[in-house]
């Protein structure tokens, strides 16, 4: 089918402008409607003192939610806080969360589950210690969080973030323990979608490649590698993603994002 054009931007280039692309003329009204508001939600983030988490906390704080962070070092915790106040949102400093914690909030929208330890070595070498450290940080402790939030995310169709690793889609030489932990995250993730989407709540994973973050600095060390962060990908990065897709409407779930450094041969 043919269609006349008017040569020059006038009345009725406007008017046809806008019988045949009318969708065109309110992209931003129409996106923000749909999308869904953080301000006021309560959102618990764990391995929140430094590298992704915190950039996550920031993020989540700057859209309106209160964030409530927990990690072990509580002094870089307080720190992140009185950033989340200069924002005009509310941050809170946690080293664990017990009965207070659910007095004082009675719900939770979102969980992120982040942090954790890691260690690298061939598997006929590598320390059974480092093993268990990091077994428990980052699989059993993000269990039993898990356990504690479900009944207060449930209260609100709440939303969990699993910060995985690429470690945990495939097992490169050296990395196998580490590997083996964040499968067993990636397996927890995905049973735990399948029994809580019925109760409205999401799950997402995220699989970052190697960020530039203090714990990434240090395995940098370790290996005798320099160092150098411009080169990787930035926390903020992995930040804004999952910022986004908490804020994507009840129609749609997210499951996993794969995001990547854009420098692929550092």
């Amino acid at each position: 089918m043919e269609c006349n054009v008017p040569s020059q931007r006038d009345a009725e280039w406007d008017q046809w402008y806008s019988a045949n692309y009318s969708f065109v003329d309110k992209p931003a009204e129409a996106t923000t409607q749909i999308m869904e508001s953080l301000k006021d939600q309560i959102a618990v983030v764990t391995g929140a003192s430094s590298g992704i988490g915190k950039a996550i906390a920031l993020s989540l704080a700057a859209q309106g939610a209160e964030a409530c962070l927990v990690a072990r070092r509580r002094e870089l915790l307080e720190d992140v806080a009185k950033q989340i106040h200069a924002l005009g949102s509310r941050g809170h400093a946690f080293r664990g969360l017990g009965d207070r914690f659910q007095k004082d909030f009675g719900h939770v929208n979102v969980l992120v589950l982040c942090g954790g330890a890691i260690f690298h070595g061939p598997l006929e070498k590598a320390s059974l210690a480092d093993f268990d450290l990091m077994y428990r940080s980052n699989v059993r402790g993000h269990y039993f969080m898990i356990q504690i939030m479900l009944p207060l995310l449930r209260k609100s169709q709440g939303q969990i973030v699993f910060i995985n690793s690429s470690a945990g889609l495939r097992s490169a030489a050296a990395t196998g323990q580490f590997s083996a932990t964040q499968h067993a995250f990636r397996s927890i993730a995905d049973s735990l979608r399948d029994e809580v989407n019925a109760d409205g709540i999401r799950v997402l994973s995220v699989y970052p490649g190697r960020t530039a973050t203090p714990r990434i600095a240090k395995l940098f060390e370790k290996e005798g590698r320099a160092y150098q962060p411009d080169l990787l990908m930035q926390a903020e990065d992995v930040a804004e993603m999952v910022t986004h897709s908490l804020r994507l409407p009840r129609t749609a779930e997210v499951t996993d994002i794969t995001i990547r450094p854009m420098q692929k041969s550092y």
